[in-house]
């Protein structure tokens, strides 16, 4: 039996393969049977395919004391941006599919999410603290052009007048300027727009349907000319990939109208390790090495640690160094961070929802088709 070959970059993919979740039963392994052909690409061709999802519920609520917001909403599973570094690839495994491939392919649209929403902030028990929108899979990723789910979140809080942070790498967020701007003006809505490189190239391959850098720093440009406050996320800070272009990106974005920034250095959890070795071994194969011992230089010798105080920012003499170069520029240039710009949002004027959809089962034709017994 033959090694398995290298396995190649793939055209506007983010991940080379379609690992296995780590909650599949049957394993299976690469080898080479000899019949493809120098150059040729056994592994058929990936299309995006959207699946409508009835989501039972659509806020989640966290406890973690290292981000600043404690309810977020995400409207699609999945995202076609295939970011090869992104957190969330492993949730795919819940779902019986792959974090690689799949992630970036097979995504699920939650339709119902506005009709959810609305129920939500209708209810007597509802306290209103500030909402984050695009945290695990961004809310402006390619099919939100036609699905629309954002945009129609986005004019239930308008309507309430509930405050809102959205983050993303998608300059599609300019089209609901018009219900952000009077929200900002109202200290209800705040935006930050993740910048990871400068460098057109390194983008395409490391958020390969995500918006070029440049279409990035002119989308902080139009928010800001708008009155919208906006942030701009260093995320993931890869060693000896994006790393030296730190002061570049927050000069750039301060002079596009950011006004506060945040950093993340690169996470590995679960599944995302392997997929980003591989990445790094297709485009990158000659720092792959280096890389990776850097990792584990900020990790405590290890690929990952995902404890609270640590997973964000890591650890040791290379952690500290990202930092203070960080803050240090951030400081020069008068620039604050996410986690104010989330605080001076207002809760105070939240007003509940006038109309509210009857739950799932309280008429024909919802989400389960079926009617109440009574």
């Amino acid at each position: 039996m033959l090694p398995p070959r290298p396995l190649a970059a793939r055209k506007g993919r983010g991940a080379v393969s379609n690992i296995q979740g780590r909650y599949e039963l049957d394993q299976r392994e690469r080898f080479d049977d000899g019949w493809a052909a120098d150059g040729e690409d056994e592994a058929p061709a990936f299309r995006t395919v959207v699946t409508d999802e009835y989501a039972k519920s659509i806020l989640t609520r966290n406890a973690s004391p290292d981000v600043p917001f404690n309810v977020s909403l995400n409207p699609y599973r999945g995202c076609e941006h295939g970011c090869i570094y992104c957190f969330a690839r492993p949730t795919h495994s819940y779902l019986g599919l792959s974090p690689g491939l799949d992630f970036e392919t097979r995504l699920f649209a939650k339709v119902n999410a506005p009709d959810l929403l609305r129920r939500e902030l209708a209810s007597p028990s509802y306290v209103p603290e500030h909402i984050a929108i695009g945290v695990n899979t961004d809310a402006y990723q390619p099919c939100e052009r036609q699905r629309r789910i954002t945009r129609q979140v986005l004019e239930v809080l308008h309507e309430c007048n509930h405050p809102v942070g959205l983050i993303t790498k998608n300059a599609l967020i300019e089209r609901d300027i018009d219900l952000l701007a009077p929200m900002a003006e109202k200290r209800l809505a705040c935006a930050a727009i993740t910048l990871t490189t400068l460098d057109p190239e390194i983008a395409r391959t490391l958020e390969p349907r995500a918006a070029a850098p440049a279409r990035r720093l002119r989308a902080i440009r139009t928010l800001a000319e708008a009155g919208i406050p906006v942030s701009v996320s260093v995320a993931p800070i890869i060693p000896f990939v994006t790393e030296p272009e730190i002061e570049k990106i927050l000069e750039a974005a301060r002079d596009a109208g950011a006004v506060g920034a945040h950093y993340v250095v690169l996470r590995l959890p679960w599944e995302v390790n392997p997929l980003f070795k591989e990445w790094l071994e297709a485009h990158f194969p000659e720092r792959a090495a280096r890389v990776m011992n850097r990792v584990r230089d900020m990790r405590g010798g290890k690929d990952y640690d995902s404890d609270f105080s640590k997973r964000m920012h890591g650890e040791g003499v290379w952690a500290d160094l990202i930092q203070q170069r960080f803050a240090k520029t951030v400081e020069r240039l008068g620039m604050g961070g996410l986690r104010g710009r989330f605080e001076k949002l207002d809760v105070s004027q939240f007003r509940r929802p006038l109309v509210v959809p009857p739950a799932a089962g309280k008429q024909t034709g919802n989400a389960t088709g079926q009617l109440d017994l009574f």
